[in-house]
């Protein structure tokens, strides 16, 4: 049951881990039980993960469109007769309360591999366009919940699979010089953009609050830009080896918000400073590493594109929350894998780690 486990991905996860329990016993210990139900959680991640990695990957094949179909039906219900709590339309309540959306993180790199895979060989501009489409409508469904963060990492999964599946540069070139053009223009105008009364029809008024606050926190420094501010005083204040274990001011004193969930890596920060910040990072590109290494050497497209997915996955949870902390990017429910509280997230993660070991172990036997 243990042959063909990738030691290396293991190890990478095992150091996370470690991190993440010793951040969260500093964060966590006036929270109750916070520390003991997060190492459940990963308990359970573990559990999941070695289930999941015995079922070889052309079994794992065979639930792609079972579960996409799933997914997004439950969102469809969601839409119409879902749970609102603080404004939003996430939750469904089937005899216990879900969080249907999170099922399209591993739903939508599935389904994608699965198709290309039947396409493999003969590959035409209509295939791109009918994944475009697959990938479209849970992400439509999830972005009117409205849930940013979510979309966000199955948007980055689904195009990964595009990407890997081999679409052309001339297709990705012009979004992406459209994009930077775009955030060149928000920044150069955000005087306008975010003066008093202006509405912007496109997107939410809490997504924009959050972009206008990303721009400039001092709008509204006890309000809407006080978890950037804070996050930034945590991470600065830390200097280069940190204010030690268990000794955050910010952290301690209740400054630093969600500072279990959200915002650990300003509490990290704070307590182990730059160096503790480098090697988490390097953590973290290990792990990714050892992933795309595995993609690389998967005997079939499907195993290399969901794994390709897999990993990016996991970049997008680390550079997605880093970048939310050290305000560089808005403020989005994204938690740092393996360091963040959050039972629904680690499940996820367990889940992904057992697809990224049942590829390794189906490479190691052959």
């Amino acid at each position: 049951m243990l042959q063909g486990f990738d030691g290396l991905l293991a190890f990478a996860v095992f150091l996370l881990a470690c991190a993440g329990l010793l951040i969260m016993y500093s964060s966590g210990y006036e929270h109750g039980t916070r520390f003991v139900d997060h190492g459940r959680n990963m308990l359970l991640a573990g559990a999941i993960m070695f289930v999941v990695a015995q079922i070889p990957p052309q079994r794992l094949m065979a639930f792609a469109v079972p579960l996409y179909v799933l997914g997004v039906t439950l969102l469809v219900a969601v839409a119409i007769f879902g749970i609102t709590k603080k404004g939003a339309r996430r939750w469904l309540n089937v005899g216990v309360v879900i969080q249907p959306s999170e099922i399209l993180k591993i739903a939508m790199p599935l389904m994608l591999a699965w198709w290309f895979q039947k396409r493999e060989g003969q590959l035409r501009p209509l295939d791109f366009l009918v994944a475009g489409v697959l990938l479209v409508i849970p992400i439509g469904l999830i972005m009117k919940q409205p849930d940013l963060g979510t979309s966000l990492l199955v948007l980055a999964a689904g195009l990964a699979v595009i990407f890997f599946a081999g679409l052309s540069w001339k297709l990705i070139a012009p979004p992406v010089v459209l994009g930077l053009a775009g955030i060149f223009l928000l920044v150069w105008f955000e005087p306008q953009l975010c003066a008093d009364g202006v509405r912007w029809s496109i997107l939410h008024d809490y997504q924009q609050q959050r972009i206008c606050t990303l721009l400039d926190p001092t709008r509204d420094p006890l309000g809407k830009g006080f978890h950037i501010i804070q996050g930034m005083i945590a991470i600065g204040s830390g200097g280069v080896f940190g204010k030690g274990f268990m000794a955050g001011t910010q952290t301690h004193l209740a400054f630093i918000p969600e500072r279990t969930t959200d915002f650990i890596f300003a509490a990290y920060s704070e307590e182990f400073g730059l160096v503790g910040n480098l090697l988490l990072i390097a953590g973290f590109i290990f792990l990714i590493w050892r992933g795309l290494a595995i993609a690389l050497q998967a005997s079939t497209l499907f195993s290399r594109l969901l794994a390709g997915a897999l990993t990016t996955i996991f970049f997008t949870y680390a550079f997605v929350n880093m970048g939310m902390v050290s305000g560089i990017l808005p403020v989005v429910g994204v938690p740092l894998p393996f360091i963040s509280y959050g039972g629904t997230a680690m499940v996820t993660l367990g889940l992904a780690l057992g697809m990224l070991m049942s590829i390794a172990r189906a490479r190691a036997r052959r």
